[in-house]
């Protein structure tokens, strides 16, 4: 039986071979956050390589049964046969949804951001609470969390948050929340315990090493320095080194408190901005190819991707896919690969 396309493993090995003669160079160690990437990279190649042989092992000793129960029907073998064929199945969608993750950036760490919108406290609360979800869903991941900058509110919740995600793949699997997200609920903030509605959006950009295709004028910047600020154990500076960056010609703000000096802040607001501005160019151009094509173009920053609903009944809706569930504390304590994974499988 051959395997090619995505399930090409002598590529795959072929990739694998020529990581592990990076990791033998003397001065892999040099640049000690691209060693970790890489080295991930080869684990997760690794991994992948022996699961592909693995179900491919399994997929040949089932066609052989089959064979052989073809020639000598036996009722038992034929149910073990039923439950093996399921098993495959479910290994194989989880191979190819893996798989999917070939853009790319989609290997990438990525910067991701929440914004309230329009409603004061209760939004804030609401994007605090997207802020845990994303945190839970990190660490399930084993992804590390990087704090770039966190405004509280006036009252409760955030203004905003912007961290940096690191592991392998996250900008593959995050890129599928990025959009408006809805939370329909009783207010704890109302007397009157009515029902309001609070919308929070969410920007995920990837972080790409480098890129000389983005130049950056510095009179196209608008920089201010302010004061570091973020509740108890956010591990952020409180001193004048935080600095926000916008950049004129777009409109595009980045801001960065999580250094200890304003000028590491401004390496790493600046480093995010190249990526945001690349982002920016590279949805330009598929938009416009897809209006060559006569393609409505998918990106939409101000699509309402997700509801959340806890009253008058519990339901947590992805209305890109349809992807639902009732659990919605389970969602929000991090659990979303079923929208994550519903939305990759539209590519398949």
């Amino acid at each position: 039986m051959i395997y090619g396309g995505h399930f090409d493993i002598p590529s795959k090995k072929i990739d694998i071979d020529k990581l592990q003669k990076e990791t033998e160079d003397n001065n892999f160690w040099n640049d000690r956050e691209k060693s970790e990437s890489t080295l991930n990279e080869l684990k997760s190649l690794k991994e992948l390589v022996n699961s592909i042989e693995t179900l491919k092992k399994e997929i040949e000793s089932t066609l052989e049964i089959i064979k052989l129960l073809e020639l000598e029907p036996d009722n038992n073998l034929y149910e073990e046969i039923k439950e093996s064929t399921k098993q495959i199945e479910e290994k194989v969608e989880k191979l190819s949804l893996l798989l999917m993750l070939n853009g790319p950036y989609d290997k990438c760490n990525c910067i991701l951001e929440i914004h309230p919108g329009a409603g004061g406290t209760e939004s804030c609360d609401w994007a605090s609470m997207l802020y845990r979800m994303y945190l839970r869903y990190c660490e399930k991941k084993g992804y590390k969390v990087e704090i770039l900058d966190y405004q509280d509110g006036d009252e409760a919740g955030i203004k905003s948050v912007s961290i940096r995600v690191k592991g392998l793949n996250a900008y593959g699997y995050l890129k599928n929340e990025k959009g408006v997200h809805r939370l329909v609920r009783l207010s704890p903030f109302d007397s009157n315990n009515r029902r309001h509605t609070s919308f929070a959006s969410v920007e995920i950009t990837p972080e790409i090493e480098q890129d000389n295709t983005i130049e950056i004028d510095e009179k196209d910047l608008k920089i201010d320095v302010y004061r570091s600020t973020g509740a108890g154990g956010q591990g952020v500076n409180t001193t004048d080194s935080a600095v926000r960056i916008t950049h004129l010609p777009t409109k595009i703000v980045v801001t960065c408190q999580n250094e200890r000096s304003q000028i590491q802040n401004k390496e790493q607001a600046l480093r995010v901005l190249k990526n945001k501005l690349l982002l920016k160019k590279i949805e330009e151009q598929e938009e416009e190819l897809n209006r060559i094509k006569g393609i409505q173009s998918n990106i939409d920053f101000g699509s309402q991707i997700r509801s959340y609903v806890l009253h008058p009944y519990s339901m947590v809706k992805d209305h890109r896919t349809n992807a639902e569930t009732s659990n919605v504390s389970k969602v929000l304590d991090g659990d979303i690969d079923l929208f994550i994974e519903s939305n990759l499988k539209k590519g398949l």
